[in-house]
């Protein structure tokens, strides 16, 4: 199995992130603040040679991707619709800004299974390997989709991924503990 060289991005910031409402696959646009994330993680990005940009097809992660690829002068954007975000159903919108971590945690466990997440996101980066073979990407994405993937890849727990921050995937894409 080849080794990939990745960077993984959340997108920027949208007024549900800072007003600490559950996004999930609701089509939340970036903010002003979103914006200027996305700007400093092209420019931490500017320093490295990249290929191609791959993204959620939700509106932030899509702006997030398209202000990244134009800094690195790549032409387009590719949206690959299994890097969307967790969906939490009927909670989305809800507020988690006075909840406590198990109370938010239960509430979050009313959507998607993390399971059903991990396997469509690790099939996803596996089918991203194989249509972008030697490749490097920049890939835009969600916070509960990429600290799962991550998590899962790594076999470290990732607790949060704040807006516009990047990680850089540098291993074989085999899942820890497989």
């Amino acid at each position: 199995m080849s080794t990939v060289a990745w960077a993984m991005v959340r997108h920027g910031q949208t007024e549900w992130n800072l007003q600490r409402r559950l996004q999930g696959s609701s089509d939340i646009p970036l903010n002003n603040r979103g914006r200027e994330q996305a700007e400093r993680a092209a420019d931490h990005l500017s320093s490295g040679v990249w290929d191609v940009v791959v993204c959620s097809p939700l509106a932030r992660a899509r702006e997030t991707a398209q202000i990244i690829a134009s800094r690195l002068d790549l032409e387009n954007v590719v949206e690959v619709p299994d890097l969307v975000e967790r969906c939490y159903g009927a909670m989305e919108g809800r507020s988690v800004k006075y909840l406590d971590g198990e109370a938010k945690h239960a509430l979050m466990q009313k959507g998607e299974a993390e399971q059903d997440v991990i396997e469509r996101g690790i099939s996803a980066l596996v089918r991203l390997r194989t249509d972008y073979p030697q490749q490097r990407l920049v890939i835009v994405s969600h916070s509960s989709l990429l600290r799962l993937v991550m998590g899962e890849l790594t076999g470290r727990a990732h607790t949060r991924i704040t807006n516009g921050e990047v990680l850089i995937l540098q291993q074989e894409l085999v899942p820890a503990g497989r």
